[in-house]
């Protein structure tokens, strides 16, 4: 079994505070009806973990059934973060990935709300990079202007 570099999921924290939704939800505590909401989006979140290794993102999904997915690094034709003014202030991002993969069929991994997106989508090309050259794959774009 490979070494985890890196497991993280979603973050509740980050969503409260990064999201206006996350906002309003603070303020709705001040009634009692925001920690119902708060713990919707805890166990939402629970749901998911992501573990990264040197050639493998392993997706570790459900809190009663569980199923386990990976993505080879090697496939991974992009690393994407997307993130509000808000989401800056509370460090956290979202992370989506492009790959040839079949868990990426339909299509890209969203990965919301993750603490130092940043930094994660940073090591996640480097590994991507690694496992490439380790493999010796390159990726060829096609264009359909040549078809």
């Amino acid at each position: 079994m490979p070494e985890v570099l890196d497991r993280f999921r979603s973050s509740t924290w980050g969503w409260l505070r990064g999201t206006l939704l996350g906002w309003l939800t603070l303020l709705l505590c001040l009634v009692g009806v925001g920690f119902l909401i708060i713990l919707v989006q805890w166990i939402r979140f629970l749901d998911v973990t992501y573990e990264l290794t040197e050639d493998r993102l392993i997706l570790r999904k459900g809190i009663f059934v569980k199923s386990i997915d990976e993505i080879e690094l090697y496939r991974v034709k992009d690393v994407r973060m997307d993130f509000t003014l808000i989401n800056q202030w509370a460090g956290i991002g979202t992370i989506g990935i492009d790959s040839s993969d079949e868990t990426t069929r339909a299509g890209a991994l969203v990965m919301p709300y993750i603490e130092r997106a940043a930094e994660r989508r940073e090591e996640m090309r480097r590994l991507v990079d690694a496992a490439r050259q380790k493999r010796r794959v390159r990726e060829l774009d096609v264009s359909s202007d040549l078809l």
